[in-house]
């Protein structure tokens, strides 16, 4: 039900690892996520630790899903001198294009412990049905 819209995906990721160059505006870094079906609707988890619930944009357009979060640094005293900062700041972007099969009408997120939830149920001409054998539909005759 979920296409992955940039096969260089893990390239980039792996040159951010090796290069230390975190994402920006116009070049955002990706973060990971898990997709599943559980029961009507697809979960989409997406690991964003440190990002305040403010800074994540959540914008779906048509079949295409956009989850964009920034990682600002925190807020230092004048006297505080960094030894290691290996946690990367910046812009983070995922892209997703959704099957018309999902309701993009009544998505829903929740953001706990720097895990942004997304849940989009299944639409209901999507579900299974029966159809039954030799049914016609009703119809009047209109007599004299």
């Amino acid at each position: 039900m979920l296409m992955r819209t940039d096969p260089f995906r893990e390239l980039d990721r792996l040159a951010q690892q090796l290069t230390g160059v975190t994402g920006t505006w116009s070049r955002p870094s990706a973060m990971p996520m898990d997709a599943y079906r559980e029961g009507e609707e697809y979960v989409i988890a997406l690991d964003l630790p440190g990002v305040a619930k403010d800074a994540i944009d959540i914008d779906v357009e048509r079949n295409m899903l956009t989850v964009k979060a920034e990682r600002r640094p925190a807020v230092k005293a004048d006297d505080v001198q960094m030894e290691l900062s290996e946690r990367p700041l910046g812009v983070f972007s995922r892209q997703l294009v959704l099957a018309d099969t999902l309701d993009t009408e009544r998505i829903t997120a929740d953001y706990d412990a720097g895990v942004l939830t997304l849940r989009i149920p299944i639409a209901e001409r999507a579900k299974p049905r029966k159809i039954s054998i030799g049914g016609r539909p009703a119809h009047t005759e209109i007599g004299v």
